[in-house]
């Protein structure tokens, strides 16, 4: 299934239609930039700056990357992205405007980054989260990521991060359980 094949269904307060497109994932491009700035600077106390995801958005184009964005009626509500070392897929960043959060957009984006990882070819998925966003981390088991490790100080030198790594990428177990969660979600 494409990532743009892909929404949120519904049902729409203005018409009651159940089928109205909702949440449209797609690759993220340079004119996204100024749109997702304001995320950033609101869900990270140190964000990256506009130059940082124009220069990881010239590293997917050199197939060193993978980002999407998140839109609802054209604005657009988040992003994620992934990089790519050696056969591994990290998870650089998921993040979800403050107003639109608890909706499943977070998890229809790193859906979209796991079916990714497994086309590309990827052995593992690992990530860091912050250890007070338990939410993210119950987001992140759910997908098979498992604790493997703390960085000390990993955030603002103050807040300790958890790194989480999901193995198995190419098994059929791992598509199985990516397909169990889109079916969850319907």
């Amino acid at each position: 299934m494409s990532i743009l094949d892909r929404f949120v269904r519904q049902k729409s307060p203005e018409t009651g239609d159940i089928s109205a497109p909702l949440l449209i994932i797609e690759p993220m491009r340079r004119a996204h930039i100024r749109n997702i700035m304001p995320i950033e600077q609101q869900v990270y106390p140190r964000p990256w700056t506009a130059r940082v995801f124009v220069e990881e958005l010239e590293q997917a184009r050199a197939g060193k990357r993978h980002y999407l964005v998140a839109t609802i009626a054209e604005e657009i509500v988040g992003y994620g992205g992934l990089l790519y070392v050696e056969n591994d897929a990290h998870v650089t960043n998921l993040a979800v405007h403050p107003l639109w959060r608890q909706r499943g957009i977070a998890t229809e984006l790193l859906l979209d980054l796991a079916w990714e990882a497994l086309r590309r070819g990827c052995a593992a998925m690992t990530l860091e989260v912050r250890h007070t966003n338990l939410s993210a981390q119950h987001l992140y088991t759910r997908f098979g990521f498992a604790p493997a490790g703390v960085r000390k100080k990993y955030y603002e030198s103050r807040d300790d991060a958890i790194v989480m790594w999901c193995s198995g990428v190419q098994e059929v177990a791992f598509a199985s359980r990516l397909r169990e969660i889109e079916r969850s979600r319907l």
